[in-house]
């Protein structure tokens, strides 16, 4: 039986630099694991192109490369429709201490794929990376307009005016009417006071108080230019919104022409499967949006980052460590190290982060109650991932299936080892003096 040798190519990617490595048969047959010739090539477009037509003309079909920050984007654009290019994780591919040369690392990588001993990372489709910048960017944009809105508020408190100490948000109507009139130069706090409007007409007598300060045209000027940075901000934002929209169901038609997998039904569900619904990128928003403290921005960041695919991350556990809310697991020698959570996808975990922080506030959900058990114990970060960690199992099963989120109650933890439960209450209220019958109550239906 006939071996076919791999041509395979490995790429040592740096800012200005590439070193490629191509491994080639040898025509004399001495060499069984080929020939690796080596070349330099530069990060230009043109040069890239160049490193392209030198794969090509040794018939490379595999080449592989670090995740070495952005660098590695202009070189995966130009090779992704004609080679099958691995991005592989740095970690997993260190090279021989001692011998760490751009030289090394390219022949390296070469000799890595010529044995299958690589995995490649995730890496979404062109549509789907490119609704991922849209989400990115508006993520950032929104961070900038906090940011903006705590100069503002720098601003007001140098000029001596409390608005938000009466005020929830300053940015609110009656706050934009109070901030329009002091910009104008409206300086008597009776009359900013009276723009309140609904329920911060209550609170007149104390928004004279806070307004009463020492405005000069230095804070005028200052506050005027920040709430035009404001209003532009909200008009990207609000652009970002319906061009992210209007991307998502594009995908959304063009995944709905490809055959869909079945979804994966398992012994355990006890709501039928809504398999009746092909899982689209819309379809998958309007899921994720069930999960407590889940809203829309948040579900289209997720399914940008995913997909709609569970199938390539294989396993909730899997899915949750590449997202970067998984427990770390580093054991030598029957020692237990370092537990931290991995880096993972940062723009995924922060989301995930900032979602859990909601999820928490709710009431009757499963998910603070979880948040509960474990802050009293672990602490409040720890268990604000462990919340994160959980909401991202969730989204793993909900898009497998193609189901909407189930409700576990607070009382989940409770009622999972109900006896366990009832005898440690039982022991603490004997141990105040207490004597308990337990007599069970008959369940309202």
């Amino acid at each position: 039986m006939d071996v076919v040798f791999l041509r395979c190519a490995g790429l040592d990617v740096h800012k200005k630099s590439i070193t490629a490595c191509r491994i080639v048969p040898d025509p004399t047959g001495q060499e069984t694991e080929g020939i690796a010739e080596l070349r330099t090539f530069g990060t230009m477009t043109l040069e890239l192109l160049a490193l392209a037509d030198w794969l090509t003309e040794a018939s490379i079909t595999h080449v592989a490369m670090e995740s070495t920050g952005e660098y590695w984007t202009p070189v995966y654009n130009l090779l992704e429709g004609t080679f099958t290019v691995f991005l592989v994780n740095a970690a997993h591919v260190k090279n021989v201490p001692g011998r760490k040369t751009d030289k090394a690392d390219a022949r390296w990588l070469a000799k890595l794929m010529r044995f299958g001993l690589l995995q490649a990372s995730f890496i979404p489709p062109q549509g789907q990376r490119d609704v991922r910048d849209l989400t990115r960017y508006r993520t950032k944009l929104v961070q900038e307009r906090v940011r903006e809105v705590n100069r503002l508020q720098g601003v007001l408190e140098r000029a001596n005016i409390k608005l938000a100490s009466v005020a929830s948000d300053i940015m609110g109507v009656s706050g934009r009417a109070m901030l329009a009139a002091l910009i104008a130069g409206k300086a008597d706090p009776a009359t900013m006071a009276d723009l309140a409007k609904r329920r911060m007409r209550a609170k007149l007598p104390l928004l004279e108080q806070a307004l009463t300060g020492v405005v000069r045209d230095h804070h005028r000027q200052l506050l005027a230019m920040q709430l035009a940075h404001i209003d532009f901000l909200d008009e990207q934002i609000a652009a970002l919104n319906t061009t992210i929209a209007t991307a998502l169901r594009a995908l959304s038609a063009d995944a709905s022409l490809s055959p869909q997998p079945l979804p994966r039904a398992t012994a355990s569900s006890a709501l039928p499967l809504t398999g009746s619904t092909p899982l689209t990128f819309t379809r998958a928003v309007e899921l994720l949006d069930t999960i407590p403290g889940v809203d829309q921005r948040g579900a289209e960041v997720i399914v940008t980052e995913i997909g709609i695919d569970m199938s390539r991350f294989e396993t909730a556990p899997r899915l949750a460590a590449w997202a970067g809310v998984a427990p770390g697991n580093d054991e030598s020698a029957g020692k237990q190290r370092s537990g931290k959570t991995r880096k993972g996808n940062r723009s995924l975990r922060a989301i995930l982060t900032q979602l859990a922080h909601a999820a928490v506030r709710t009431k009757g959900t499963y998910l603070s109650a979880l948040y509960q058990r474990l802050a009293a114990r672990r602490g409040k970060q720890r268990a604000i991932i462990a919340v994160a960690h959980s909401m991202m199992r969730s989204v793993f099963h909900m898009l497998s299936r193609n189901e909407s989120y189930r409700e576990l109650g607070a009382n989940y933890f409770d009622e999972r080892r109900r006896h366990y439960t009832v005898d440690r209450l039982t022991r603490r209220i004997e141990h105040l003096g207490y004597r308990v019958h337990l007599e069970p109550v008959a369940s309202v239906a």
